[in-house]
């Protein structure tokens, strides 16, 4: 199933496990979301309700839109990703990236905002492509990923529930990682070496702040 390869190619990238499966959190039906949201037209949501009295818990659910489902069933992004797949790949896998990443930093104790939510979302959109299209392809570096991804991609006001701004600052740091990340992916030869797999995996643990101090300084 792919959101569990999904989990899977994600979680093996940056060496985290959260012992949970996204398919116990995963909701198609709108009309199980808390009602706050489900007038909202997005094809991807992750849902965040507190679950307990004294605000302890979370409650954590993950909808995908069935069509969504069902187009990547039909043209399986993991068996070949292409033009005709891949918005329908980055949206899954923007909602694993969301569940993992908050599962993982509430197993840690750790606080996320929504700002490092969408920031670690679309650098794992670039990473977890690079790594599915260089398995599928091993002689072809795919040059044009980080174009596609950060400039022909825009926010859509309708789905941004007010947070442009946001979003777009998210994009335009993910941006600026990622094309480091591509000259050392270059230099590398184009396979994702130890030195490139070491930085993915301290970079994933660091706290919002510290992401944005060390995007900042190496684009310096």
């Amino acid at each position: 199933m792919i959101l569990r390869q999904l989990q899977q190619l994600i979680g093996g990238i940056y060496d985290v496990s959260v012992g949970h499966d996204v398919y116990d959190f995963l909701v198609t039906d709108r009309g199980r979301l808390p009602v706050c949201v489900r007038a909202r037209v997005s094809e991807e949501d992750l849902v965040v309700a507190d679950a307990g009295d004294a605000g302890e818990e979370a409650a954590i659910s993950l909808y995908l839109d069935p069509g969504l489902l069902e187009r990547l069933r039909q043209e399986d992004p993991m068996v070949r990703l292409h033009d005709g797949n891949v918005a329908d790949y980055w949206k899954a896998l923007e909602g694993v990236s969301h569940f993992l990443y908050l599962a993982w930093n509430a197993g840690h104790d750790r606080p996320v905002s929504i700002l490092e939510l969408e920031l670690q979302a679309e650098i794992d959109k670039y990473v977890a492509s690079y790594w599915l299209l260089r398995r599928q392809l091993p002689q072809r570096f795919p040059a044009e990923l980080r174009r596609i991804l950060f400039e022909r991609t825009r926010v859509d006001p309708r789905l941004a529930d007010g947070r442009d701004d946001l979003y777009r600052e998210a994009s335009r740091y993910a941006e600026k990682f990622c094309g480091r990340l591509e000259q050392s992916l270059r230099r590398a030869g184009g396979g994702p070496g130890n030195a490139v797999l070491t930085e993915l995996r301290r970079f994933y643990r660091l706290t919002n702040a510290r992401k944005v101090a060390h995007i900042e300084r190496s684009a310096g």
